[in-house]
């Protein structure tokens, strides 16, 4: 059971909350461009105003501090989402704009293993070898060590080789990673 002053910070949040948050969904719109992720970043916003509410509540400008949280969490998701671009962009500028002769059966069975995969052997798999990165550059681009690269692309290949192997497809490591080059990648869902 909370205290009184927890009950009394409780009341004041909520009354902050209900003048402000249409405003600070606006802003985040109108910063981002995003109508969609407006509500998020207003929620998230006053989230973490809510984790730092005796802090935010002793403020002068209570409502500056908020509109600054939710300017900070626009910028990163603007960044974000322009990075996540220039990769697609690099990625698309690198590909071939014709194949040979392509397998399509082939390419529908590389893509039906990948969706099979979970998200990181999955991610792993496909920046290694749909998109030639790195060890490094693949970890830094999923927050993890090189290792766990290592240990997470090879497993996906070897369950891809599993995954496929019963349908006369690619065994070897070369094969599959051919395969999915030609795929171009593309997991379909992020389940």
């Amino acid at each position: 059971m909370g205290t009184v002053v927890d009950d009394a910070a409780a009341a004041e949040f909520h009354a902050f909350f209900e003048r402000h948050y249409a405003e600070l969904a606006r802003l985040a719109r109108l910063l981002t461009g995003e109508p969609d992720a407006a509500d998020d970043l207003a929620a998230d916003a006053l989230l973490a105003l809510w984790h730092r509410w005796d802090r935010v509540r002793a403020a002068d400008h209570p409502v500056a501090y908020a509109r600054g949280v939710v300017a900070n969490l626009a910028r990163t998701r603007v960044r974000t989402a322009v990075r996540e671009r220039r990769r697609v962009a690099l990625f698309w500028s690198q590909r071939e704009e014709r194949t040979e002769n392509p397998d399509v059966a082939g390419v529908v069975d590389v893509q039906e293993a990948l969706r099979r995969l979970p998200f990181r052997k999955r991610a792993c798999v496909v920046l290694r070898h749909a998109f030639d990165l790195s060890e490094r550059d693949t970890a830094l681009a999923l927050g993890v060590s090189v290792g766990t690269v290592k240990s997470q692309t090879s497993k996906a290949v070897a369950e891809l080789q599993r995954l496929l192997g019963t349908r006369a497809a690619p065994r070897a490591p070369r094969q599959v990673h051919a395969a999915i080059a030609r795929s171009g990648g593309a997991a379909g869902g992020t389940r």
